[in-house]
């Protein structure tokens, strides 16, 4: 019996999902990039909240459920917290139950992708165009009306402007 459940686990760990089995590589990015906007690492982190730092510096990742901007339904334009670029638009945010604000397309040009391998499979990051920072990961499983993609970010990534100013 123990045989069979070790045998079923690693099945069940080794199964690669295929959300983003799509080639990106037109739309890859290199970290040794130049953005418009550069600091040192000093001047992010005094500029930033930590959390803010963490995820749009060091690409960690924010607790699910946590972010303020999860549940927003204002109109208006979110934007990065770190250099203001404007990245998602609200009427293409949409509820997709995973714990962080999700978007089926971004605002073109403002986004740059890249593939990541951190947890043992391929993934495509997002981030911002402008200043480099981690915004989080766009999937394969979003609204098939639309785009079918699930812009999947941290809400510490982002800022709201509303629509009136």
């Amino acid at each position: 019996m123990k045989k069979i459940i070790l045998i079923v686990l690693c099945i069940s760990f080794g199964c690669r999902g295929v959300s983003q089995e799509n080639d990106i590589s037109a739309t890859k990015t290199d970290n040794k990039e130049s953005y418009k906007v550069e600091k040192t690492d000093a001047q992010w982190q005094a500029e930033l909240s930590d959390l803010e730092y963490y995820v749009l510096r060091k690409a960690a990742t924010e607790t699910p459920g946590s972010s303020e901007l999860l549940n927003n339904k204002k109109e208006g334009t979110y934007i990065c917290a770190g250099c203001g670029a404007p990245l998602f638009k609200s009427e293409h945010k949409f509820e997709s139950g995973t714990g962080w604000p999700s978007f089926d397309r971004e605002i073109e040009g403002q986004v740059a992708y890249d593939i990541d391998y951190k947890i043992g499979y391929k993934r495509t990051e997002e981030h911002c165009a402008n200043c480099g920072g981690h915004l989080g990961h766009v999937f394969d499983d979003g609204p098939r009306a639309t785009t079918g993609k699930r812009h999947c970010i941290n809400g510490a990534a982002l800022d709201f402007v509303p629509k009136s100013e």
